[in-house]
C-alpha cells in the first residue's frame, strides 16, 4: 500500500475515532438526564402516599403498603401493588443515579457495562446526536483517538512482522542445501 494511502486512511480512521469518542459521552449525558426524569417523575407520583405515610406511619411506605395488602377489598389490594411497584422503581433510579454521580470514565464503564437495560434502550431509541465540546468530553475523545490508533498500529505492525517472518522462512526454505 503507498504511504501517502496509508497516511490517508489513518487521517480517516482518526476522525471517525474522534467523532465516535464524543458520541460516547453524550449519549451517557443523554441516558443520565432520562435516568433523572424518570426518577422526577415517579418521586412526584408518589407524594401523595409519601404525604400518607407521614401523616400515619411516621413517613414509612412499607407500613402504607402493607395496610392496602392487608385489606379485605380487592382494589385496596391492588393498590397496594401499584404503590410498591412506585417505590420500587423510584429505588432503582435512585441506585442508577448514584451509579451515574462519578466521573466520565466510570459513568461510560457503567452505561456500557452495568446500565438499567430499560433506560438503555430508550436512550438509544431515541439518542440524538451532538458534539458536546466540554473539557471532559473533548479529554475522553482524543483519548478513544488515541487507543484505537495505537491498536491499529500495533495489529498492522504484528502482521508486518508476521509477513516479514514468513518471507525469512520461504527464503530460508529455497536456499539449495537445505
Amino acid at each position: 500500500m503507498p504511504d501517502f494511502l496509508y497516511r490517508y486512511l489513518i487521517v480517516i480512521l482518526a476522525c471517525v475515532a474522534l467523532l465516535l469518542g464524543l458520541q460516547v459521552p453524550n449519549f451517557v449525558d443523554q441516558y443520565q438526564k432520562r435516568v433523572d426524569a424518570h426518577l422526577r417523575e415517579v418521586t412526584i407520583n408518589l407524594q401523595p402516599f409519601q404525604a400518607i405515610a407521614d401523616k400515619y406511619f411516621a413517613g414509612d411506605m412499607e407500613k402504607l403498603i402493607a395496610l392496602h395488602r392487608s385489606s379485605g377489598e380487592k382494589p385496596f389490594q391492588e393498590e397496594g401493588a401499584a404503590i410498591e411497584q412506585m417505590v420500587q422503581r423510584k429505588l432503582r433510579f435512585e441506585a442508577e443515579i448514584a451509579a451515574l454521580n462519578v466521573n466520565l470514565a466510570f459513568r461510560v464503564w457503567h452505561v456500557l457495562m452495568q446500565p438499567d437495560q430499560a433506560l438503555f434502550d430508550e436512550t438509544l431509541a431515541q439518542y440524538s446526536y451532538a458534539v458536546p465540546l466540554g473539557q471532559d468530553v473533548l479529554t475522553f475523545a482524543a483519548g478513544f483517538v488515541l487507543i484505537i490508533l495505537l491498536l491499529v498500529e500495533s495489529l498492522l505492525a504484528l502482521v508486518r512482522f508476521g509477513l516479514r517472518h514468513l518471507a525469512a522462512r520461504s527464503e530460508k526454505s529455497a536456499m539449495p542445501g537445505k
